[in-house]
């Protein structure tokens, strides 16, 4: 059944557009703060080191995230996470005042927590709800929204601090400006749903979000280190915020005035949402070929990421951390001199979207659970963090900028041909995906037999999700159980993937059927099971001819098809 609307409250495209407007209130904003450069303050030692514990934190509960998300779920996970972002721009309020470096630190450190449960329950979210063939449109969808923030955020410091053109430290309204944000994204995180109540327009549900428990979730963390597919992320997850600290403090904060950082962080953020809509349409709609598309879209971003750190390289020989320019750039009274670098920190917040997306689009790509990809997602917002840890310590230590500038290219340049090996292994085409399923479908009917197999097609319209049976072949618990003997058909974990399916299937009274069994007594709560020992079973879908005669069974309707309820056996 084809669900028309796109519109829906729990239609993918409203589920990741209300993380993506929880994201503009909540690390948006952030966004903006840091990209002032110090946090707003002239001395940016007290920031730096706010960011340090707050990345070391991050990279902890980034990759601890995706599994915190699987045992909590979407509403829990998500309003902690956002709750610490308040507390953090309260910090430099109050540093503002009374100059104590230790709340700035602490908060930092708190915000790195929540941070990794944010970003993990986003990623799970962004990756997982919208359908395979479209995830790059939905990540720029998101990644627009998200950084309108940051359009929004640095106007803030502009309009308030436009008058104060040799201000050292953005004023009080600034901070009170970005917690009010902050604080409405934190209430709206609870209006995002679990996957299992997301449905998308072709009428299958998101992933069944089951929940899971520390131990489960600690093993499989641990496997994820030794996962091939995430080591060639890796380079690319640790790149991807590194260079913030030399475009925010030693590009932004080092020749701009105060008003004008402000300015530049509009720019920087809106060339993000071009980026990304840019590098989305690519990923989605450039050629047939899902892995065609993944491979024209890294190099893409490879040469253009190559031109914009050249303009880079060329800009940053005109100063360095010895020698400042003597006047600060004023978007206002600096005329021509402004535009080569304002026009270089926009392409800087282009090429970041850019590479952020691409990556996203390769995670979406390698899979469809949303477990997995929440702890994908973690892992890779873990690596990032880390990544971003080690790289305002280098700042704090006054690394050239040159180098800095230097080993920010290299990294991002290290990850290109990795992400393409991992496109061409791991990434497959959609018509590639078909045919194996059409194999599982052939290798099913040869191991479990044409009468049972016609059970578990009974079953796909059942939960009314996609035809392919690749979704469930590969899960043993989901087609037969030892529990009761000879070849059964265990209805309980298909039970999970919709829940029309349980409560029609245990509307009646289990008891009365032989060879039937449900577990606990409750009908509607129980797990249920049916022996077929050599007995045929009719297909109710027209596509099939029914083999059961018509008085052994009894029917019913249900979205539009008529379908079996009980079987006599």
């Amino acid at each position: 059944m084809e669900i028309q609307s796109s519109f829906r409250y729990n239609s993918p495209l409203v589920q990741v557009t209300l993380i993506g407007l929880v994201c503009f209130c909540c690390p948006g904003m952030f966004n903006a703060l840091s990209g002032i450069g110090g946090g707003g303050q002239v001395d940016e030692t007290a920031a730096n080191n706010a960011n340090t514990a707050l990345y070391t934190t991050f990279t902890i509960f980034g990759i601890l995230g995706g599994g915190i998300y699987n045992i909590l779920g979407p509403h829990t996970t998500l309003f902690v996470g956002c709750s610490t972002y308040v507390l953090y721009a309260g910090s430099f309020l109050y540093y503002n005042h009374y100059h104590h470096q230790v709340f700035v630190v602490v908060a930092g450190a708190l915000l790195g927590i929540g941070a990794g449960l944010l970003w993990a329950g986003q990623g799970a979210i962004m990756t997982s709800y919208p359908p395979s063939n479209r995830k790059g449109t939905y990540i720029s969808i998101f990644w627009s929204i998200f950084n309108m923030g940051g359009v929004i955020g640095g106007l803030i410091p502009f309009v308030l601090n436009y008058n104060r053109t040799e201000a050292v430290s953005v004023n009080d309204g600034t901070y009170v400006g970005f917690m009010c944000f902050m604080s409405a994204g934190t209430f709206l995180s609870l209006a995002i749903l679990p996957p299992s109540k997301v449905v998308r327009q072709d009428g299958s549900q998101c992933t069944k979000l089951k929940y899971s428990n520390v131990s489960i979730e600690f093993i499989e963390i641990l496997k994820l280190f030794s996962n091939w597919k995430m080591l060639l992320i890796f380079p690319a997850a640790w790149a991807s915020n590194f260079f913030y600290t030399y475009q925010f403090n030693n590009v932004n904060g080092a020749i701009f005035n105060l008003r004008t950082r402000g300015l530049n962080n509009v720019f920087y953020w809106g060339a993000q949402m071009i980026g990304s809509i840019g590098i989305g349409y690519l990923l989605d709609f450039s050629f047939k070929s899902r892995r065609t598309r993944g491979f024209v879209g890294i190099v893409v971003v490879a040469l253009l990421g190559t031109a914009i750190w050249a303009g880079g390289l060329a800009n940053q020989l005109t100063y360095s951390r010895n020698e400042m320019p003597e006047e600060k750039l004023d978007f206002k009274e600096s005329g021509s001199a402004f535009a080569g670098p304002c026009v270089l920190y926009f392409s800087y917040g282009l090429l970041d979207s850019m590479f952020q997306s691409m990556v996203y689009w390769v995670i979406g790509a390698l899979a469809d659970d949303s477990e997995v990809l929440s702890r994908y997602s973690g892992f890779y917002k873990g690596v990032q963090s880390a990544g971003a840890a080690v790289a305002w310590q280098i700042d704090t230590h006054k690394v050239s900028f040159l180098s800095q500038l230097i080993l920010n290219w290299s990294l991002t340049t290290i990850s290109y041909p990795l992400l393409l090996l991992l496109v061409l292994l791991a990434v497959k085409d959609d018509d590639h995906v078909e045919e194996e399923s059409a194999q599982l479908t052939k290798k099913a009917r040869k191991e479990i037999g044409t009468r049972k197999f016609a059970v578990y097609n009974v079953v796909q319209l059942l939960i009314h999700n996609s035809p392919s049976t690749s979704g469930y072949l590969d899960k043993d618990e989901d087609l037969f159980s030892n529990s009761y003997g000879p070849p059964i058909f265990a209805a309980g974990n298909l039970r999970n993937q919709n829940p029309n399916f349980a409560t029609f299937v245990f509307q009646h009274d289990a008891s009365s059927q032989p060879h039937q069994y449900v577990t606990p007594s409750s009908p509607h709560t129980g797990f249920i099971a049916k022996h077929f020992t050599g007995h045929d079973v009719g297909i109710p879908d027209v596509a099939h001819r029914s083999l059961l005669a018509e008085e052994d069974r009894t029917s019913t309707m249900w979205n539009n098809k008529t379908i079996i309820s009980n079987i006599n056996l």
